[in-house]
């Protein structure tokens, strides 16, 4: 499920921006700018998503882990769509900043990155925040930065 507004920016700045070989997002979180919604749980993502996350369908276990599953694949798929979008892969990502409302998800979201960068993850900082807009349900934020040469064709 690709959407071409996936990881816009909902404000006036812009989402990412190419200078020479290097490709520089803004913090992507996880907002679906079509539907207006922040995603909240594993009825927000693709099926298939929510299943590889481990949606279980039990009410109690899905509420505590869905949110914060949910929203580290949406993120970081937008980054990966972004990315895509520049003629690069998530391989060409060197390093990511994380913003966590709290600190206790980065183990779950550390799942999540685990399916985006198999092989080599990319450099890291995680920091915990106190609030994020444009609203609570806010959970995670992620900047990247990847290297992709203007002059070398990608597969």
């Amino acid at each position: 499920m690709s959407h071409p507004d996936k990881g816009a920016p909902l404000a006036r700045y812009a989402a990412s921006k190419r200078v020479g070989d290097f490709i520089f997002l803004s913090g992507i979180i996880a907002v679906d700018p079509a539907r207006r919604l922040i995603v909240n749980g594993f009825d927000d993502i693709p099926d298939e998503a929510a299943r590889i996350l481990g949606r279980t369908g039990e009410f109690s276990s899905d509420l505590k882990k869905g949110p914060i599953l949910s929203q580290s694949w949406y993120v970081l798929d937008a980054i990966q769509q972004i990315i895509q979008r520049e003629g690069g892969q998530m391989s060409d990502v060197f390093k990511l900043v994380q913003y966590f409302r709290n600190l206790d998800h980065f183990p779950y979201y550390s799942e999540v990155r685990g399916l985006f960068f198999p092989d080599d993850p990319p450099i890291s900082t995680i920091v915990e925040v106190s609030a994020m807009l444009p609203s609570e349900q806010v959970l995670i934020e992620v900047e990247a930065t990847a290297y992709l040469p203007l002059n070398v064709a990608k597969d």
